[in-house]
């Protein structure tokens, strides 16, 4: 009798997660069509499928084509890389409040490309992307050296207190690099804010292999991701290689926040928040979490993103909003038994 039951409890919570899955997909569906709908000028499902079929033109097709669908595709990836990055960074180092924004790895990025602007003269989305993904790569390896001073084992701890002190030595680095060029601050800002306000599909075409890749790289380590989770002796055991699984976890985590600092600037707190409504939709199993974050992600991003559009008509970005409709959900979710627990 016990045998049944167990295989009707696998099926059914099984069964949840496949619902769960194509509603995450379908309600992503339905945000990228009102991104692509709603704004200063509202425009109909009716004349957004016109134009896409081109069969309507002049202002909508302006408005759509070389405003809102580079803006959508640019919140999708940013919002994938978001994603999957802030739960490679929680898998990894076993701490659930762990992101690219807390261990200054989107900040080490945002220097980087602040740098690149003002002295080095960057002005090709290709530089800041380079820039992007070597500050990324650099604040990930100061941040996990330092939480290793002491010797001994990482402390998810002394990782998270490392990235607090380390990103805000980033983040003022790059306010001040801008008093060496006032006439940069423009462009500096774009990267110190974090906005999805782009006027050239070339951004979300450019970003999209390199986020792709890296969804892909991470998805592929789930299965090793969870015995990782268990601790380096067990995972070890189970045949799991731990070096090798944070070493293509940080290429990974690398890749994604580089592209998204490059594509919309150091965009925090989604990528802590997410991982955490995926964990509790779907469970601990990471080959579950990762896709979840990534197709989750880009929901709030460009909900955020809609409601910073209509409620103030000079363009509210993206980050603030983001800020203030999380905070309420992350802390009701880290409030809830077993929601924060990895």
């Amino acid at each position: 009798m016990d045998v049944p039951k167990m295989a009707n409890s696998e099926y059914v919570s099984a069964k949840k997660k496949y619902i769960w899955l194509l509603v995450s997909i379908s309600l992503l569906l339905l945000i990228m069509i009102a991104s692509l709908c709603i704004g200063a000028k509202p425009l109909s499902t009716q004349v957004l499928w016109n134009v896409l079929m081109g069969k309507e033109h002049g202002l909508a097709e302006t408005i759509i084509l070389e405003g809102r669908l580079p803006r959508t595709l640019n919140g999708l990836f940013v919002g994938m890389a978001l994603g999957t990055s802030g739960a490679l960074i929680q898998a990894i180092t076993r701490n659930p409040l762990a992101d690219p924004g807390i261990l200054g790895v989107n900040l080490g990025a945002s220097l980087a490309v602040s740098i690149a602007i003002v002295f080095l003269g960057a002005t090709q989305l290709s530089e800041f992307f380079v820039y992007a993904v070597f500050g990324a790569l650099l604040a990930s390896l100061l941040v996990y050296f330092v939480g290793s001073i002491g010797g001994g084992k990482t402390d998810p701890l002394k990782l998270t207190l490392a990235g607090i002190a380390i990103g805000a030595v980033f983040g003022g680095l790059s306010s001040a690099i801008t008093l060496f060029n006032p006439n940069a601050f423009d462009q500096i800002r774009f990267w110190v804010v974090g906005s999805l306000d782009i006027r050239t599909l070339s951004v979300p075409l450019f970003i999209a292999p390199v986020v792709l890749f890296g969804c892909i790289l991470a998805v592929a380590i789930t299965p090793a991701l969870n015995a990782f989770g268990l601790g380096d002796s067990l995972a070890s055991a189970l045949g799991s290689n731990p070096a090798r699984v944070q070493l293509l976890g940080l290429l990974a985590i690398t890749l994604l926040c580089g592209a998204a600092t490059a594509a919309a600037g150091p965009i925090a707190f989604v990528s802590l928040m997410m991982p955490h409504i995926a964990r509790w939709m779907v469970g601990p199993d990471q080959r579950w979490i990762i896709p979840f974050s990534f197709i989750l992600t880009p929901c709030l991003l460009l909900v955020a993103d809609i409601i910073g559009r209509v409620v103030i008509a000079g363009e509210l970005r993206v980050s603030i909003v983001t800020a203030f409709i999380g905070a309420p959900i992350l802390i009701y979710l880290v409030r809830r038994k077993g929601a924060s627990s990895l």
